[in-house]
């Protein structure tokens, strides 16, 4: 069926799936999206007015930087996964998971990022519901997310999926308990 010029998208169409070939899912880091991940996270880290410097080395060696992302790997003692959030060639944004907690429980389980041109699309809320999704197949039966207070956008996110707040961490972040099954 054609759009017609100037009419809106027809409202059964999902926020999410306009514009975009396939809708988005979560993905292993591939070669597939150099493009789109260099400009996305560029323009995030423009908008924020933080340094671009470290896309240099990936923009140089794209596979490399890569190959170090994908897997299971260990930081601060926690085992984690890396994901990217794509639709074809079109890179959205990242997904930490975080198989266990640090002792002082640091961060979280989970921890994802929208780059600055897909923001306020619907993207967040689908990619959290992917990442309860896989804690869940991790056995991770209550997530906890960490959410700095003055971020908005992922508060409203959070709060929509049925979280209980649990005070703050020691750099101040809103923690928060969700059960995975709220992905259902």
């Amino acid at each position: 069926m054609s759009r017609i010029p100037g009419k809106p998208e027809s409202r059964s169409t999902p926020k999410v799936q306009q514009g975009l070939p396939v809708p988005p899912a979560l993905a292993t880091p591939s070669n597939q999206v150099q493009t789109s991940y260099l400009v996305g996270e560029q323009a995030d880290m423009l908008h924020r007015g933080s340094n671009t410097e470290w896309l240099r080395s990936a923009s140089l060696d794209f596979n490399s930087y890569v190959e170090k992302r994908v897997g299971v790997r260990e930081r601060w003692g926690v085992p984690f996964e890396l994901f990217w959030f794509t639709s074809h060639e079109y890179y959205i944004g990242s997904l930490v998971i975080r198989h266990s907690l640090t002792d002082d429980e640091g961060g979280g389980h989970i921890g994802y990022h929208v780059v600055y041109p897909w923001q306020r699309q619907g993207h967040a809320s689908q990619m959290l519901r992917s990442e309860l999704v896989k804690c869940r197949a991790l056995a991770i039966d209550r997530a906890l997310l960490s959410v700095a207070p003055d971020n908005l956008a992922s508060l409203s996110v959070v709060r929509r999926h049925g979280v209980v707040p649990d005070g703050t961490n020691h750099e101040g972040d809103i923690r928060f308990w969700i059960d995975t099954s709220a992905a259902d």
